[in-house]
Parts: C-alpha cells; structure tokens; sequence
C-alpha cells in the first residue's frame, strides 16, 4: 500500500521564522514530496525558496508549471499562482483569489485532497485569520491527516484555532516536534480514502482558472445578500461543512471571519471619508462666518453658526464611531483562546 507522502503546508503572518525552523528538522531521507504555501503580495521578493533552501537537508525550489512530484523535494507557491497538485505533477493555476491571496492554502490542500487523498498530510501553521481551514477538512474528508502548530506558541494564532475547529485532530504540535512528528507520519500506510466530491473537484478547477458562472455556482452555493469584497459582485454562500465560507460568480471565495475583516475596513474607510468631508464643512462655514462678519452681515454670519455647530456634532459621532471600529478590530486580533481552543491543546 502507498505510504503518506504528500505534506502540504500553509502558513501566513509569522510563518517565515516558523517555516526556518521546521524545514531544518526534516531528515535528508524524508520519503515525501513537501509543498509549501504563504500568503505573499503580487510582485513580492522571491526571497523565501533560497532562504529555506540554506536551512534544510532537502533542495527547496520554487515551484514551476509541469514540475514532478519528488520525494525528498520541497517546493514553494510563487507569488501571484495557485501552487496545485495533480497526479499527473505540479500546476501553477491562475484562477481568482481565495481570502484576498493567490497562492492560497485552501487551493494547495483541496488539490492535494482531489489527487491524493489519505497520502496527504496538511499542515497549518501560524497565521492571521482562517485561509487553511476549509482545506484542512478536505484533506480529512478524503482519509488524509492534518497537523497543526500548537496555537500556544504560534505568533498569529489564528490560523491553528480555526483548522481545530474545523478539522479536529490529535495531531497538535509544538514547533520542535514537528519534524520528528511529519517523519514519522510519512512512515504510516495510507489507508482507504473516499472519493472527492464533484464540488470539491469544482472548486480546484476554478483555482486552476476553470470558468465557474452562474450555472456552476448554483451547485456548490446559494445567493446571499453580501457583496464581493474583490469585484463588488454578489456573494453565494458554499454549502455543506467547514467555516462559513463565500464565492462569488468570478469564483473569488472569501470565509466569514475574511469577510467580516473586509467589511470592517470598508466601513472604517467609509467613515474617515465622511468625517473628511464633515471637518472641510467646518472649515469652509468658519471661514463664511468670518467673511459675514466682516462685511457687517450679522444675520448670516449667525446662521453660518449654527451649521458650524451642527457639523461639529456631526465630526464628533462620526469620530467616534471611527474609533470604536478601530477598536473593536484590535479586540478580535487580540482575542485569547477560548474553552474550545484550550481543550484541543491541552
């Protein structure tokens, strides 16, 4: 029987520093194909490969459209390209963004899911809200193990929390035992794995840049009345398990608490906009006081006052609905581990 030799890992904010350290713990006989996937911006620094590279027993590359599948090679998503896995080796796909990032860890996962399914071993490390989530309970829904760092030690950890939630594992791991752990797993016989869904199957071709459209989306997602954070079109809620997630007819997806932080920002912008133009109102009605004043129109200048007032209570409300949404961000980024986190890491 095949042995479990597909380890996909994603990591995001925090995740260099935690990609340095375990890539060096993984032995030069390692009897598994390794892929790795962080959230980088469009044209960022190709900096991470080689910087890995110089840690790790293993060659790390980044990795190329048509690559093969090598055992003992560690290859990593390029900027602005779905890293996904076929059986027949690697595809660099251009389909929309998955949680505002392309290369996504969902995609590498699901894709992994798809053509391996109990061969792979997701990994989730550090990281910034959920991207990763839904991909790990692909992974599982398919007969494949999922490891996640120990939130306790994970600079961001958000990213672990919700891949415990959605994909409950016992495989929860300290950094410095990662390694040691992934090695040993590669050593297990795959067992029997279910066959991937045709919505599962849906949404790696759309990360592959298959066209998705009204028709397609009808099968994985019911209309909601949210907007697409990327293209303003109309969101549809996916169906079935895992985070709430939402794709719209472009096929950009984002998850909940993704599109939750979007509409924080909008509204954050929303409201600087308006207190912007509030404040110039200010400005401009002082400067008509002055002015009125001056040319001896008392009654003008006394109605130019009470609309300087009025703007004033205007700023003021909307001032401080800017800064309680600015809060209100800060404490779910802050936010300590619940009973339920706890409890898996215990």
């Amino acid at each position: 029987m095949p042995k479990r030799d597909i380890i996909a890992i994603g990591g995001s904010a925090g995740s260099p520093a935690a990609l340095h350290q375990l890539v060096a713990e993984l032995p030069r006989e390692l009897a598994a194909a390794v892929f790795i996937v962080t959230h980088v911006p469009v044209g960022g620094s190709m900096l991470l490969a080689g910087l890995l590279d110089a840690r790790s027993d293993l060659p790390v590359a980044y990795a190329k459209d048509g690559d093969h599948i090598v055992p003992g090679r560690i290859l990593v998503g390029p900027p602005d390209h779905h890293l996904l896995l076929t059986p027949q080796g690697v595809r660099l796909g251009q389909g929309p963004r998955e949680n505002l990032s392309r290369p996504a860890i969902d995609a590498l996962f699901r894709s992994a899911a798809v053509s391996f399914g109990p061969r792979t071993i997701g990994v989730v490390l550090t990281g910034m809200l959920d991207d990763g989530a839904a991909g790990a309970l692909a992974i599982q829904q398919c007969g494949g193990l999922v490891v996640v760092q120990d939130p306790l030690e994970a600079d961001a950890p958000d990213m672990p929390r919700a891949a415990l939630r959605a994909a409950p594992t016992e495989h929860v791991a300290r950094l410095s035992e990662m390694g040691a752990l992934l090695t040993s797993l590669t050593r297990e016989e795959a067992p029997l794995g279910r066959a991937p869904s045709p919505e599962l199957r849906l949404e790696v071709d759309i990360a592959m840049g298959g066209r998705l459209g009204v028709d397609r989306l009808r099968m994985i997602a019911d209309p909601s009345t949210f907007s697409c954070p990327e293209c303003g079109g109309v969101l549809s809620e996916v169906k079935g398990e895992g985070p709430l997630r939402y794709r719209c007819q472009i096929g950009h997806a984002v998850t909940g608490d993704m599109l939750d932080c979007c509409q924080d920002r909008e509204l954050e912008h929303a409201l600087g906009v308006a207190l912007r133009v509030v404040e110039e109102r200010v400005a401009l009605v002082e400067q008509l006081i002055e002015d009125a004043r001056i040319q001896g129109n008392h009654a003008a200048a006394a109605l130019h006052e009470v609309r300087a007032q009025h703007y004033a209570e205007q700023a003021a409300i909307l001032r401080r609905g800017l800064m309680s949404a600015l809060d209100q961000r800060t404490m779910r980024q802050v936010a300590p581990l619940d009973n339920d986190d706890a409890a898996n890491v215990a």
